[in-house]
């Protein structure tokens, strides 16, 4: 079991800085505006927490769709909810044994709470890099998220569609973090200033 509430603690911090008139900038996603990109991080937050507590949706659930035009005026304060009820959810024992299903696929409990790990700590990242701000996260929580994403880059080494871009190299002896992100097919060195 992993308690996330460090990591949706550190990006609720980072989304307290946010200015409006930042919202339409790039993230490291491509074409992904930073609107767009507080859109994916309250629905993944809400699908995880459904997920946690095995609660599918009527119909299944459903893949991720990301539209800046869905963010509500009180983003500020609904996705720091979300987040919180993100990581409560993920601190129950049950959240992690059994199956669930996340995004429309039927997942272990322990494979889905180490996705939505994954989706706060790189979707966190790539907040910070497109507000020029900084985050960083417990080694305790990187520690398996790295050896998750290595695994799964051994399996589809060009990377997993919908899911991570082929992996960017990144130096052995770099900060874990970047080691991370470099797994999912970022560069952990993209700025905004580097893209104008």
């Amino acid at each position: 079991m992993i308690d996330l509430e460090p990591a949706t603690r550190a990006v609720t911090a980072l989304i307290a800085s946010i200015r409006d008139d930042q919202l339409d900038d790039p993230t490291p996603c491509d074409g992904t505006s930073l609107a767009a990109m507080l859109d994916h991080v309250e629905g993944f937050a809400t699908g995880f927490t459904l997920a946690a507590r095995k609660r599918v949706p009527p119909g299944g659930s459903q893949a991720p769709v990301i539209d800046a035009a869905r963010l509500a005026p009180v983003w500020r304060t609904r996705i720091p909810a979300r987040l919180a009820e993100l990581a409560a959810a993920w601190h129950e024992q049950t959240a992690w044994s059994g199956m669930t299903e996340a995004g429309g696929v039927p997942l272990p409990g322990e494979v889905a709470g180490i996705f939505a790990l994954d989706e706060v700590v790189v979707h966190g990242w790539d907040l910070a890099a497109a507000t020029g701000q900084r985050i960083a996260f417990d080694e305790a929580l990187l520690v398996p998220l790295h050896e998750f994403l290595t695994a799964a880059v051994a399996r589809q080494p060009d990377g997993s569609p919908g899911l991570f871009g082929p992996p960017v190299a990144v130096p052995a002896g770099a900060p874990l973090l970047d080691r991370v992100l470099g797994l999912t097919g970022r560069d952990p060195n993209w700025s905004l200033e580097r893209t104008a």
